[in-house]
């Protein structure tokens, strides 16, 4: 599956999804100051083997659910949330990272998908080169993974 990423100058970013079978489905993803949410999504779960919002649509699901997914999909929800408030308020050490995420997964009471401080440390390289390379495409151009 494709993502390609739009960097548009309003509110909104635009993510354009192309299945295998090369059906597209565009969503707007609402500007962070970051990256892209969705582009979180993909670092996180393009590292780790747990299923959550991208893996639900790669199955077929519409990108337009929202994050109403089983456990699992709420648990790779709560760690792109902790990962994206790292993004805003700066580097953690892994084992903070984790706590944080461990604790939110306890608090909206659902489980916890395993994750490793080097699991951290790949995630964060991921970010940091998606990062690097989202600053550099300018308004209406894109950029684009393969999930």
């Amino acid at each position: 599956m494709d993502l390609i990423f739009v960097k548009r100058s309003g509110k909104f970013d635009d993510l354009t999804i192309i299945r295998e079978n090369g059906e597209p489905e565009a969503i707007s993803c609402p500007k962070q100051g970051i990256i892209p949410h969705d582009m979180v999504h993909y670092a996180a779960e393009s590292v780790l083997a747990h299923r959550g919002f991208l893996s639900l649509v790669n199955e077929g699901r519409s990108a337009e659910f929202g994050t109403k997914g089983g456990d699992s999909e709420e648990a790779i929800e709560r760690l792109v949330e902790a990962l994206q408030a790292e993004m805003w308020g700066g580097r953690v050490p892994a084992a903070d990272l984790i706590a944080t995420y461990e604790l939110a997964c306890a608090v909206r009471g659902h489980t916890v998908a395993p994750i490793s401080e080097a699991d951290v440390d790949a995630i964060r390289q991921r970010l940091d080169d998606l990062s690097r390379q989202w600053s550099a495409v300018r308004v209406n151009e894109a950029l684009k993974v393969r999930f």
